[in-house]
């Protein structure tokens, strides 16, 4: 797993992750333990690397240990 720091979060339900090859979009569904109301920015997270439609995005977000 890819290990980074969220850099924002929206009210509209995504964030970026500032991680190991730069920025990274994730979507409030890709959070896979707690919820997306839970995360706050500066928080380190673990991920997959997965592609979206409109390129790289995070996958199976969770807070870091």
């Amino acid at each position: 797993m890819s290990q980074g720091t969220i850099k924002k979060i929206t009210d509209k339900g995504f964030g970026f992750i500032d991680g190991e090859r730069g920025d990274i979009f994730f979507h409030h569904s890709a959070v896979t333990e707690g919820n997306f109301e839970s995360l706050r920015e500066g928080q380190n997270v673990e991920y997959t690397e997965g592609s979206g439609p409109k390129g790289p995005r995070a996958e199976n977000v969770r807070v870091s240990e």
